[in-house]
């Protein structure tokens, strides 16, 4: 990573890495699996047949402490009868509207799914047996403002085994932290744009790892789920406390958009084409053969995709559940993005859970808030291998050596093909289209390109058959000058390496300014 700063150290204005999303999982670990809760019924002398009594009653007694909780505050409890609105979305835009800065904002409750337990008959054993499977049940979402952790939201099961998850921003929290710092900042959603002080900014990221958990959850607890002390009273049952998902981010700033709108689409197509299965699973700190192949064991998928989302190109490389993202944030940040789900073929330096005096060696990482750190340090690592990857050699042949047989008629199939005319409208416009970073990896079709060369409007049915055969001439020239392939048994094109090094030196020459070009010919 430092390499590929020090490359761009005149362009960037600041570096800051740290906790983007994560989201906190609360488990009642006697309760979360079908033995324990059965002993748990035992030892408070409940019957099985008995348990859906028991259950609708606590459930009772969850939703009354719940509308007592928002009564109490003066907030609305509001029942959505539909998944596709965005609660996170309703709740900002009412602590905008009725200015909540500090406690509850409102409650949503929502049917979804979730794992329970229900009582069955065993035909065989001819007795009542208690089942786990998953099943749908009422859900409380708490939205607050956090004096600590800023925007954020509690996610309430109000059946058992009543799981918790506790989801937060690690921006969020930063720009709190800046707050009471009184440090500048520009942000826009979870992106700051502009940092007045970003070595302090980063100092204050770091301190987020200091946190104790346990201690801020069972806080929360006590505030939103108060009848869970009077639940367990007789027998107490404590939460386990664990990281479900984590997002870790690098956020490279850059001085001015241009800079970044230039250098993001090369990135993009090296990342692209050059990355192979072997360099992912290096990346995210996967074990590799002594020659660098990928073991003979791995039985898992390496992806890698690029998608647009909203206003941005992201490109993604994944296994399994875990993978890196790559995207341009409001034109202006380069975010590098680690997202870990499944840690359980990763390693830290621990001692064992059970046995406090054991020997500390290397074993099974765990969601729980204990190896937070550690999670940390791994994502971090991840991003610096692959941005330290983004720090390659540009092609040092000019642009003109790369471009001469461009510009000279060819043979196709024993036919004569015109020569490209790269700076010409309409050659220019149809490099620049098969080009485009959407066809980085599944490639382009016929019909990909001609709205972009056309226009998105319908055309007729002949127009349609004008169009397709003007851009097959367009393909048969582009293959016969060796910038495109077809892919074998396909109607899909993709760009050739060859294809790829001309279309990227063209880009940059036609971004670059005249000043830019003199000091070059100087």
């Amino acid at each position: 990573m430092k390499r590929f700063i020090q490359q761009h150290a005149d362009e960037i204005s600041g570096v800051l890495s740290g906790f983007d999303r994560l989201r906190f999982r609360g488990t009642l670990r006697w309760l979360a699996h079908t033995q324990g809760m059965q002993w748990f019924l035992n030892a408070n002398r409940i019957l099985v047949k008995d348990f859906k009594t028991y259950m609708q009653g606590v459930t009772d007694q969850v939703r009354v402490a719940t509308e007592r909780l928002a009564k109490a505050a003066g907030r609305p409890l509001i029942y959505l009868d539909s998944s596709r609105l965005s609660k996170e979305e309703e709740a900002r835009q009412m602590a905008q509207r009725e200015g909540i800065e500090d406690g509850l904002i409102c409650v949503f409750s929502a049917v979804e799914p979730c794992f329970s337990y229900e009582v069955r008959r065993d035909a065989q054993k001819r007795k009542l047996e208690l089942r786990g499977r998953p099943q749908k049940c009422l859900h409380y979402y708490f939205y607050l403002q956090h004096p600590t952790f800023g925007f954020m939201h509690l996610r309430l099961q109000t059946w058992f085994p009543l799981s918790i998850h506790i989801a937060l921003n690690g921006r969020e929290w930063l720009a709190c932290q800046l707050d009471a710092a009184g440090l500048g900042y520009r942000r826009s959603d979870n992106c700051f744009l502009e940092l007045e002080d970003p070595q302090r900014a980063q100092t204050l990221c770091d301190q987020q790892l200091k946190t104790r958990w346990r201690r801020c959850f069972v806080k929360l607890l006590h505030q939103y789920h108060p009848s869970h002390k009077e639940l367990f009273r007789e027998r107490p049952v404590e939460y386990y406390w664990s990281l479900d998902q984590s997002e870790w981010a690098t956020d490279i700033l850059f001085r001015s958009p241009e800079v970044l709108a230039q250098l993001y689409p090369q990135l993009l197509r090296h990342a692209a084409y050059n990355f192979q299965s072997t360099d992912v699973m290096r990346f995210l700190g996967r074990k590799l053969t002594v020659k660098g192949c990928i073991n003979g064991h791995f039985r898992s998928e390496v992806v890698s995709d690029v998608a647009r989302r909203a206003d941005h190109l992201r490109l993604k490389h994944r296994i399994n559940k875990n993978w890196l993202k790559m995207y341009d944030k409001h034109q202006q940040v380069l975010r590098v993005e680690t997202t870990l789900n499944d840690v359980k073929d990763m390693r830290v330096f621990r001692r064992i859970e059970a046995d406090p005096k054991s020997p500390r060696q290397w074993r099974t990482l765990r969601k729980g808030v204990a190896d937070i750190k550690r999670r940390a340090r791994i994502s971090q690592a991840a991003k610096e291998r692959y941005l330290d990857a983004l720090a390659e050699v540009h092609a040092t042949a000019s642009l003109g050596a790369l471009t001469q047989s461009l510009c000279q008629p060819t043979q196709w199939n024993g036919k004569r093909v015109r020569a490209l005319q790269p700076w010409s409208p309409g050659d220019a416009q149809l490099l620049e289209a098969v080009g485009r970073p959407e066809f980085l990896l599944n490639g382009f079709r016929n019909r990909d390109l001609r709205p972009i060369l056309f226009g998105p409007q319908q055309p007729s049915s002949d127009e349609k058959r004008r169009q397709s055969a003007k851009v097959s001439r367009q393909l048969r020239m582009l293959r016969a000058h060796g910038l495109i392939l077809k892919v074998a048994q396909t109607h899909r094109y993709q760009l050739s390496a060859r294809g790829r090094t001309i279309l990227a030196a063209l880009q940059a020459a036609r971004q670059a300014s005249p000043n830019q070009l003199a000091k070059l010919a100087a």
